[in-house]
């Protein structure tokens, strides 16, 4: 299925740190940039690292207001993926090896229910909260 792209733009505090973030851990190829932003290939999707240093607020660790989730204090405000379970599995590992700290830890949501789900939550190095998940049953996505 051929889907439209998303795009999103979003502030960090340093590009220095976005590019080895986005683009060195996690993988997303860059794009175009200047001195105020960088363009990443999120996926296939566009997002847009803008350098906006007063716009970085103290999130405690947590990535800012939470919403109980299956026992688990979910950020209200993310963005992420939903990769391929093996991709999945490979990003959780990678980010395990690099030491990155996770707001929720690599597990299965949902299990024996409809929309099971591997997923995991980390922050950005300016405190934007990332989930990626993986569904073994793509059309479990959307399942009610």
């Amino acid at each position: 299925m051929d889907i439209p792209r998303f795009h999103l733009a979003f502030p960090v505090r340093d590009l220095t740190e976005a590019r080895a973030f986005y683009g060195t851990l996690l993988g997303c190829p860059e794009g175009r940039s200047s001195d105020e932003w960088i363009d990443f290939d999120f996926h296939g999707h566009q997002i847009v690292a803008h350098l906006a240093p007063g716009e970085i607020s103290p999130h405690e660790g947590k990535g800012g207001s939470t919403n109980p989730v299956d026992g688990h204090d979910v950020p209200v405000r993310h963005f992420g993926a939903i990769l391929k379970p093996a991709d999945w599995t490979a990003l959780a590992e990678r980010l395990k090896a690099a030491g990155t700290a996770f707001v929720i830890e690599p597990h299965t949501r949902f299990p024996g229910e409809a929309g099971e789900q591997s997923t995991m939550f980390f922050l950005d190095p300016s405190g934007n909260a990332l989930e990626f998940k993986a569904f073994a049953d793509d059309a479990m996505v959307f399942a009610r």
